[in-house]
């Protein structure tokens, strides 16, 4: 087995969440008199931590002005959360495998919990780390707190943030094409490794054959 421990990205990576987040957006943009985005704009703008995003969007308001509103819309968005084709198999996989697993996540903790507990996917997870707003300030911490090998450990995740805090952590980075940042940029960051999705990345390291974006 190639890897005994997993870290998984929560948004883009395990379930899809972009709808009520870019509705979320529109919304904190639409009380500072700033038009809406659409999808396409909104993958090619933001980024994390978010705060920085924010700040370029909205320059000069406090982050914290921000989070409330943001928080209330996500929730009364039209469109809400699922679960990504592949995600239940790919953990299924690791349980029974005994691979380790764990989440490291920007989201709202209280949101994310909930959400795990909802798609009954939390026990999957030997913890979860979620709040984090830059999460290269939490993973060497976290491989030290369970006592986890760097070289038998990788973070997937969909976003370039997460393939710099793979690199932090001195663990490889697999990249999955299925959330926020677009495959072109995947691609210009080079992740160890690059799949269309969850299912793809399985198929790999069961050795069977399967297309790898790039290595």
């Amino acid at each position: 087995m190639k890897y005994r421990s997993l870290l998984f990205d929560w948004s883009g990576t395990l379930v899809d969440d972009l709808p009520p987040t870019l509705h979320a957006t529109n919304e904190v943009l639409s009380r500072y008199g700033v038009p809406h985005m659409g999808r396409e704009e909104f993958r090619n703008r933001f980024r994390l931590p978010y705060p920085e995003f924010y700040e370029e969007v909205l320059p000069g308001v406090p982050i914290e002005d921000l989070e409330d509103l943001f928080r209330i819309s996500f929730q009364s968005s039209p469109q809400g959360v699922t679960v990504l084709p592949h995600a239940r198999e790919m953990l299924t996989w690791c349980q029974e495998r005994e691979v380790r697993c764990f989440v490291l996540s920007s989201m709202d903790q209280n949101l994310l919990k909930q959400q795990a507990l909802d798609f009954e996917l939390h026990d999957h997870f030997e913890a979860i780390y979620a709040g984090v707003i830059d999460k290269r300030h939490r993973v060497i911490d976290l491989l030290k707190d369970h006592c986890l090998n760097p070289s038998e450990t990788a973070f997937v995740g969909d976003m370039v943030h997460d393939i710099e805090t793979a690199r932090h952590g001195g663990v490889d980075s697999v990249a999955v094409a299925t959330g926020y940042d677009p495959l072109e940029r995947l691609t210009l960051t080079s992740p160890s490794y690059l799949f269309q999705d969850l299912r793809d990345f399985r198929r790999w390291l069961e050795q069977e054959k399967t297309e790898i974006i790039t290595k």
